[in-house]
Formats: C-alpha cells, structure tokens, sequence
C-alpha cells in the first residue's frame, strides 16, 4: 500500500508532477506540462474527474485524456464507502485481467490501508455515453450488456478461490451473513416505503413487503451455482459506444460472489419497461446463455439458467431499496429508484419469483 499523503485528495492534488510521476512507473520517463481536472459524473460513491493532459514527453504514446476517481469529499459517508473502494481497487488490481468482461484500462490504482483515500487512474471512454436508469434502454443495449456480463461469470463461473477473495464488499458465504442481509432487507423495506410509498401503488408496496421480507430464505436458498458478481449492475454502470456496438462496465464497488443470474436478473428488471422485458427476456436469457458456453461453461443447460433468472429477480429489489433507505436524498435518485422498483415488483409478479423461494420458518 502507498503511503496516504502520497494519494491526492482532492482534484487540485492531481498535478503535473503526480500524474508524470505514476505514468513513468509504466516505463519510460513520462513529462507532463499541464493538466486540466473537471468533474464528471453523479459522485455518489466518489468524485470522479475527467483529466486533459500536455504532455512534454510522451514515448509511450500514452492517452492525452484520463478518468481518475477519488474519494468522496464528505467525510461523513467514508465509514460506509471505505469497502466499496477497495473493492474496486481490488477488481482492477486482481480480477480485470482474469476475466472477460469489458472494462476501462487502469493506468495507476493505490489505496491507503483504512481504504480512507484511494485514486484510481483509468482510460477515458469517451465518446461512450452513460446508460440512463429512468429512461430505460432498448433490446440493442441490452443484448451487448448480457454478452458482456457472461464475461465476468463465465471465468469465475464455480471457482471456490473467488469464495475468499478479500476484495469483495459483499462476503455472503456464512448463513450468519445471509440472515444478516435479510434483516438489513426488511429494515429497508420500512425506510424505502416511508420515504417512497406513496409514489407506489399498492400492488408495488405489497410485493416490496413480501420480497425484501424473504431476503434472507433467498439467499439461504440459492442453487450452489456461484460467480464473482458486479452487485450493482445497472444502466448507469455502463458505458456504451454512441453507435451500440461496444459496452463498458464501471463502478465496480459492490463485488459480491453469488447465484450469477443475480446480475442479469437485476439488470434486465431494472432496466428495461416492463413491456419489452416481457417481450425480450427469453431471447436476453439465450444470449446470456450462449455467451456462458462460449467462455467454457458447461452442464448449465438453458432451462435452469431460465429458473436462476426468475429466482433472481430479488435482486432487482434489494440493491434499489438498500440503495434508496441509506442514500442522500436527491430529486434525481428518488426519481431512479422509484423507476426501478415499480420495474422490479412487476417483473417479480410476473416471473412468479416469490413462488420459487423455499421457507425456512
């Protein structure tokens, strides 16, 4: 670990100096003459800046543009997203180059050992544009963001090494843990309701109720299929090429290991309007499916992978309600979880997810 007064702050600690210092580590030398940080992003979990750099020397070709993330500036949130940060810094430290899935390319990653200050210094993905969770997105985004996410579980698909990985944020592999979050499910369920009740209809508040209320059966209950999973796989963690023929996935805080179609689950019901999702679902499972194969899983035949989808779908409940009974409060982040969760609690009614959910009491 890097010293912490060695790891900028703040954006006006990203220097010339700083930046030619952690480039040149690369290889060559590196001489920076100016660098112009602005801020990019919502900042949920971090301020994250987008870094034009004049070079005076650049032998490597390096980009003339970077992304770097840092920590948030509100100290009074660091406790909570202290483990999202070395969660992420591990992903690109440890799990980017053992597996498949699209993701920028880091250029410098360091964490202080409180995991209090961390930069991560990544390449631009302009002129990819953000997904937009409250509009939704249609069948082609879809269809790159599936294939894209079998190349995170197909390379982890049932490796036990993932199990005690010590970069990930959710760590469900005890029961203690797994009734833990079931707890944390049904309190958020009161504080989401509390908060967004009446912009839910009744049919919405009841499935709300009885999903985050079965959390913890849920997980005791998973199939024993398992992968490294994003944990919050949505559209505003993925970037996409203005033209939908590329997709890069982002924000990678909330590493979790699990029933893999969690995150497709989560993704599909969150993300698209509840019509095409009934329309488009099967055939997203297929491509999700096929592209498993192609990264060498086999014996998961397509009508289980279909069953884990349903069961999953919990999923598309939980990280919304978590999300929105412990977030600030924000006209935008109200306006996105609502959208998520009318989403979700229809698709659950629909696949019958509750159904699948084996009661232990």
């Amino acid at each position: 670990m890097s010293a912490v007064a060695e790891i900028p702050r703040f954006p006006s600690d990203v220097t010339s100096a700083w930046l030619a210092g952690v480039l040149s580590r690369a290889g060559e030398p590196v001489d920076v003459l100016g660098v112009d940080v602005v801020p990019v992003g919502t900042g949920q979990t971090g301020a994250t800046y987008r870094i034009s750099v004049t070079y005076a020397h650049n032998p490597a070709n390096l980009p003339d543009r970077f992304v770097i993330k840092l920590p948030s500036g509100d100290d009074t949130v660091r406790d909570r997203v202290a483990i999202g940060y070395r969660s992420e810094c591990a992903f690109y430290a440890s799990v980017a180059d053992r597996v498949a899935v699209p993701a920028p390319e880091c250029f410098h990653c360091e964490i202080s050992d409180d995991a209090f200050n961390y930069a991560l210094l990544l390449a631009d993905q302009s002129p990819a544009v953000q997904g937009d969770q409250i509009a939704g997105c249609g069948i082609a985004e879809s269809v790159l963001a599936v294939r894209a996410l079998a190349g995170l579980h197909g390379p982890t698909w049932c490796d036990e090494s993932w199990l005690g990985f010590d970069g990930l944020a959710f760590a469900l592999t005890d029961e203690a843990a797994k009734r833990g979050l079931g707890e944390v499910a049904k309190m958020s369920a009161d504080l989401t309701l509390d908060r967004l009740g009446d912009k839910l209809d009744a049919a919405d508040r009841e499935t709300l109720l009885a999903g985050l209320g079965s959390v913890g059966d849920w997980l005791m209950g998973e199939p024993d299929r398992f992968a490294l999973l994003h944990g919050d796989y949505r559209l505003d963690n993925l970037l996409f090429a203005p033209d939908r023929s590329a997709v890069s996935v982002v924000d990678w805080q909330t590493l979790g290991v699990g029933l893999p179609t969690r995150d497709l689950a989560y993704f599909v019901g969150t993300g698209l309007d509840p019509e095409l999702r009934a329309n488009v679902e099967g055939q997203l499972v297929d491509e999700y499916h096929a592209a498993l194969a192609a990264h060498g899983v086999s014996g998961y035949d397509r009508e289980t992978c279909w069953q884990d989808y349903r069961y999953g779908m919990i999923q598309a409940l939980l990280i919304p309600a978590i999300g929105c009974a412990f977030a600030v409060n924000t006209e935008r982040g109200d306006d996105m979880f609502v959208a998520m969760l009318r989403r979700a609690c229809r698709a659950m009614r629909e696949l019958g997810t509750l159904d699948l959910i084996p009661r232990t009491n």
